[in-house]
């Protein structure tokens, strides 16, 4: 019996922490036309000659504070989230995890997949972005077109605001809140160029800061908080065109000057914690909020492997299965 795939694709992460591990994936993310989305003379030199030099080692030793013994946080955690799929999907199903950049790649578990005639992809990014659910889709697309037998393929673009993903963020928040004075929710999103929303259009089903608003104001409404409780954000902004906003950073003093000291900052476009959770929020962040005189920080985790966003994550799997 053919087994139906599974192909979770999460955004990727170096091998190691060293410098010149951290340089090798900083080269193959920055050089995505999707994610840099310039003329390719200019992204070349931009990125090979000024960004990726600049940064690497920098990001290296940012990577080194928050590397565990099972290595790249992200990895572990997607893994967990594969795992787990794997484990409720049963015999019927046959999951394999890739990172868009790095490894596992998707070339090499597109390899273990090549038995099985229906294939559903699912970029594990919550709000749908051409930079990374449409690069996903759209690398494993073009590896599967070199196959001689292609498979019956679906993909699930987004679910920003599917009820378990939204009940599994809710708990978590909930869970690290508890019995703590929090002033005010940050709801903090990875950003991105604002030419990014021009080209795909904005308001649409494509529109990637409609669709971080929607998953914030659905997150408030199960956790019964008023607007005046929570804010929406946007961090990890890279070089100087304009990116979304409110930028994460210069809304924690705007807090401060508010007379907000307690808060809580959660990421809900991220379902694993990484990098950008890990060191940009719980630690640079908080020191940040700290030097700025905050009083409590608390940094809520992503749902990673919750039971609640698992039984989501299988039910849209097999929704797109049984469509």
């Amino acid at each position: 019996m053919n087994k139906k795939g599974i192909l979770l694709i999460n955004l990727g992460t170096p091998a190691n922490c060293d410098p010149w591990s951290v340089y090798r994936y900083l080269t193959e993310f920055l050089n995505d036309p999707r994610v840099i989305d310039l003329p390719s003379i200019a992204r070349c030199v931009l990125v090979n000659l000024i960004i990726v030099p600049l940064r690497f080692k920098k990001s290296a030793a940012a990577y080194q504070k928050i590397w565990t013994t099972e290595g790249s946080p992200l990895l572990a955690n997607s893994q967990q989230i594969s795992n787990a799929v794997a484990n409720e999907l049963g015999d019927e199903y046959h999951v394999e995890l890739a990172m868009r950049y790095g490894k596992p790649s998707i070339a090499s578990a597109l390899k273990k997949l090549k038995a099985c005639a229906e294939l559903t992809i699912v970029p594990l990014f919550p709000q749908y972005s051409s930079a990374a659910t449409g690069s996903a889709v759209g690398k494993a697309l073009e590896i599967i077109a070199k196959q001689w037998n292609l498979p019956a393929i679906k993909t699930i673009k987004d679910f920003y605001d599917n009820a378990g993903f939204i009940s599994a963020y809710a708990d978590v928040i909930d869970k690290n809140i508890a019995g703590k004075k929090i002033d005010k929710i940050l709801f903090s999103y990875h950003g991105l160029p604002e030419r990014h929303l021009d080209k795909s259009g904005k308001n649409n089903n494509y529109c990637y800061r409609t669709q971080c608003y929607a998953t914030a104001d659905l997150l408030a409404q199960k956790l019964n908080l008023t607007k005046q409780q929570y804010t929406v954000c946007f961090q990890s902004r890279l070089g100087r065109t304009p990116w979304i906003k409110p930028y994460t950073d210069l809304v924690l003093p705007e807090l401060i000057q508010q007379g907000v000291k307690n808060i809580a900052i959660v990421c809900p476009s991220f379902v694993a914690d990484c990098l950008e959770t890990l060191e940009e929020i719980n630690i640079r962040a908080r020191e940040q909020w700290q030097q700025l005189g905050g009083n409590e920080f608390v940094f809520v985790p992503c749902i990673n492997a919750h039971p609640i966003w698992i039984k989501a994550l299988i039910e849209k799997v097999r929704e797109q299965n049984h469509a």
